[in-house]
């Protein structure tokens, strides 16, 4: 394609050189340049793409989008940007000729509950015999093809060609979680919206956002900006028992828009049964009363469900369409999910931010038997002001909490959990044992626990890893699970 067709996109502050030449394909790293390609320079968080012009232009660049002009002149024709991240964007969307145009895509975004929520439409979409796909943070997936995940929204070079494989695989639509990452770092420009849910909001990511502020300011351009671009008529989903959201949905430009709640919403709950076994309710919507029974645990797995309802009726589905595909979905992997045969009772959980392991203690607390006993941690290298809290709320809600090693990262563990601690000694120096190695955590809360008490292993869900300094070793908390309830076995 020609990078003059590819930058008309583009708010161009000046070009140098020929551009009417044609680009192969579009790099953003430089170790992946091949000859002939568009090579955009964009600031990183540990590398800036300008130090690798002088690099990319011996792997053979053709050309270059800049945020400013080499101070060396390369004879290589270079088009200036105000920026780089928003440019690199545009120009894939075009280079990959709009796939998202071809589809009808569904944007996920808030602080808890994106992937439940994606995994639910995408089974009411099956089984309304729609062809689906999902990018998400367990792993991207079309027709059977998995790809693993590296991040929740890929950058915008790779997501626009990941749309458009989906695309030409005829995709009819596609799951897509947004974060605020991804919005504040431009990677959903130039994606075509049909429907956008906002989940709820709470703190996280304040490492990056520094503030709630500016957390909620990246994830409210997903509404205001993106989709306001997209399609004609997009629809907003809104979780309207989110007090910072309600708010929000006054602010709304002129949208399509539809909200859910517990007790208020077009979308909300007539009556509710949950148990260790399910949950059973009743839901008031604007096509009528929907019946649903699912194996999904959690009271907050409600949310996830009106969510997932509102969105299907947003698309046109049945009613009884939305209650086969709900019930139709048994498991999601590392979300509340049970290991063994529950005696005990074992859930390994994805909730690693403050709200989320509030929410999940308190909705399966009055759930268990006899003891509650959690193994939880805080991630290294990520917001630090949230680990008091997540000790305080562990050590409140569960019988027992073990504090462990999350992912540490290149944090020192132990300094990690004495920042827990202090929360959670606030609440009783007495309901928590400290074990560092995750490993032996999770064999003696398991060790421990009675027939009848339910442990939570939480924070890191799905993940086959754990990251230690720089390493990725091999971990999964399910796995682990099943080892110290064999060895229980083989002690009893």
């Amino acid at each position: 394609m020609q990078l003059s067709k590819l930058i008309r996109s583009v708010d161009a502050i000046e070009s140098k050189g020929e551009i009417d030449l044609e680009i192969e394909d579009i790099s953003y790293h430089s170790h992946r340049v091949k000859e002939g390609d568009l090579f955009v320079a964009v600031r990183g968080a540990k590398n800036n793409g300008h130090h690798f012009i002088e690099e990319a232009t011996k792997k053979g660049a053709r050309a270059f989008i800049v945020e400013r002009i080499p101070a060396v002149p390369i004879n290589v024709p270079m088009v200036l940007v105000a920026d780089s991240r928003k440019a690199l964007a545009q120009i894939s969307a075009e280079f990959f000729s709009h796939p998202s145009r071809e589809i009808k895509l569904i944007g996920i975004t808030g602080t808890n509950g994106k992937t439940t929520t994606s995994y639910l439409i995408e089974s009411i979409l099956k089984k309304a015999r729609r062809k689906v796909g999902v990018i998400g943070t367990i792993n991207y997936r079309f027709e059977g093809k998995e790809l693993p995940a590296s991040i929740t929204t890929p950058q915008s070079y790779d997501l626009q060609r990941l749309l458009y494989e989906m695309a030409t695989g005829r995709a009819e639509y596609v799951v897509m979680e947004v974060s605020s990452h991804a919005l504040d770092q431009e990677r959903v420009r130039g994606c075509h919206f049909d429907v956008g849910v906002f989940t709820n909001l709470s703190p996280e990511h304040l490492d990056y956002h520094e503030d709630m502020d500016r957390y909620f300011a990246a994830k409210k351009r997903f509404f205001q900006e993106i989709l306001t671009e997209a399609k004609k008529d997009p629809w907003a989903i809104v979780n309207i028992d989110d007090p910072l959201l309600r708010e929000f949905k006054k602010e709304l430009p002129p949208l399509r828009a539809m909200t859910y709640g517990h007790d208020q919403g077009e979308v909300r709950v007539l009556r509710e049964e949950v148990s260790l076994k399910g949950i059973k309710t009743m839901l008031s919507t604007t096509l009528g009363s929907l019946e649903i029974k699912t194996t999904l645990i959690g009271e907050y797995n409600l949310y996830n469900i009106l969510a997932a309802t509102t969105v299907g009726i947003s698309l046109g589905i049945s009613l009884e369409t939305i209650r086969q595909g709900i019930e139709g979905l048994s498991r999601i992997p590392g979300r509340m999910e049970k290991v063994g045969d529950g005696s005990p009772w074992i859930l390994v959980d994805y909730a690693h931010t403050p709200d989320a392991l509030e929410k999940t203690l308190k909705g399966i607390k009055r759930l268990a038997k006899e003891r509650l006993i959690v193994v939880f941690g805080c991630g290294g290298d990520r917001d630090r002001s949230k680990r008091p809290l997540m000790g305080k709320i562990g050590v409140q809600w569960a019988d027992l909490a073990i504090i462990t090693s999350d992912n540490p990262r290149t944090e020192d563990p132990f300094k990690i959990i004495e920042q827990i601690e202090k929360g959670a000694r606030e609440v009783s120096p007495h309901r928590y044992l400290v074990i560092p190695d995750r490993r032996e955590a999770i064999n003696k809360a398991i060790s421990l626990a009675g027939p009848h008490d339910l442990v939570l292993i939480t924070g890191k869900g799905h993940e086959n890893y754990q990251i230690i300094g720089e390493e990725r070793l091999p971990f999964d908390d399910r796995k682990e699970a099943e080892r110290a309830l064999e060895e229980k076995g083989r002690r009893a």
